[in-house]
């Protein structure tokens, strides 16, 4: 198959110290929680496809994370795998970037913890998630989803990230992993970058068909609400034809069309057009043209990404070579961070 190739020795290690400095470094990871939704690939995996040649890119599924809410054990292993062969499929490339799962690399978890010894109660109980996902699942209200933006810190300051691509609800995360770095560099000495946001300029956040006023997601439970990658054409088309708009019947991008607005960001991201060619083209023409329109796009978007996604989960000795690799990596480049951390915070060197 034209995937199998032997993965080269990766450029994070090998490449030379100029392009090192020529080019910044991108971290970012992905719950396993389900399979991608269009807000998923349209806020991230899309444009982390496009950051490869620009960027030195680092790639992981987040399934440390998953854990602060109860997960099925043999659905969470299947889940992660299929997230690594998703990234594949949505064009990530091993040769090309370092790509991951959290939990083979024991650094996070090694980090997390030190950075949870320099974080502030204070802070960590003002973080936006934890109060949310605190109402979502009071029966579990757990000391992980406390830390967890501990955990999130420790992910892109062991890679020396320049940048971190994050959508507006996540800037305070990121925040407060600027705020640890500086506090630990102030009390231990320079040893953390500071990272900088990534927001893309289009496409950052991709609301609800059912509810536009919120964001599109996994868990949400109108089954017409979120349109997922491996969606069968006609269902993806199905789901924008049931899509929420207004009593008017213009296409045009402005204050109060929520529902419109959000199927012509959705629209620009996956044809490349502006607002106003969009508007042009559906001058004069209703809404149901327009939705399929929507809809026969999103499709054609996402097939190669379906049509990989099979190659690959049904190729499960070369999804095991390429995590085995990246963990590989993952875990020398972060060991020099951590060896680092543990002679300044006065850890005994094995």
């Amino acid at each position: 198959m034209a995937h199998r190739r032997a993965l080269r020795n990766e450029r994070w290690i090998d490449m030379e110290e100029t392009e090192k400095k020529e080019k910044k470094i991108i971290l970012s990871g992905i719950q396993p929680t389900g399979i991608f939704t269009l807000g998923n690939y349209i806020g991230a995996v899309k444009n982390w496809k496009k950051m490869q040649d620009e960027y030195n890119c680092a790639y992981f599924i987040a399934d440390l994370h998953s854990l602060t809410i109860r997960q099925d054990p043999a659905a969470l292993r299947k889940q992660s795998l299929n997230a690594f062969a998703l990234l594949l499929a949505c064009g990530i490339d091993p040769e090309k970037s370092l790509i991951f799962i959290q939990s083979h690399v024991q650094t996070h978890a090694e980090l997390c913890w030190v950075l949870s010894c320099c974080s502030q109660f204070g802070e960590l109980s003002r973080m936006t998630q934890f109060k949310d996902k605190s109402a979502k699942h009071a029966d579990n209200v757990n000391a992980g989803l406390f830390t967890y933006p501990a955990l999130m810190a420790a992910d892109i300051l062991l890679y020396q990230a320049d940048l971190v691509p994050v959508g507006i609800d996540q800037k305070q995360h990121l925040e407060f992993t600027r705020d640890i770095a500086t506090r630990f560099n102030n009390v231990y000495g320079n040893t953390f970058k500071l990272p900088e946001p990534f927001i893309p300029k289009a496409g950052a956040k991709v609301a609800s068909l059912q509810d536009p006023t919120k964001k599109m997601s996994k868990s949400d439970e109108n089954a017409n609400a979120s349109i997922f990658i491996l969606d069968e054409p006609n269902v993806i088309i199905n789901k924008f034809k049931r899509a929420v708009t207004d009593s008017e019947k213009e296409v045009c991008f402005r204050e109060g069309k929520d529902g419109i607005n959000n199927l012509m960001t959705i629209y620009s991201a996956v044809t490349g057009k502006t607002m106003e060619q969009i508007e042009l083209e559906f001058a004069g023409r209703g809404y149901g043209d327009f939705k399929l329109a929507v809809g026969e796009a999103v499709a054609e978007e996402l097939r190669p990404i379906r049509e990989d996604f099979k190659r690959y989960s049904e190729d499960k000795a070369y999804l095991e070579q390429v995590y085995r690799k990246g963990a590989q990596t993952a875990a020398a480049i972060s060991a020099r961070t951590m060896a680092k951390v543990k002679k300044k915070v006065g850890l005994l060197a094995l």
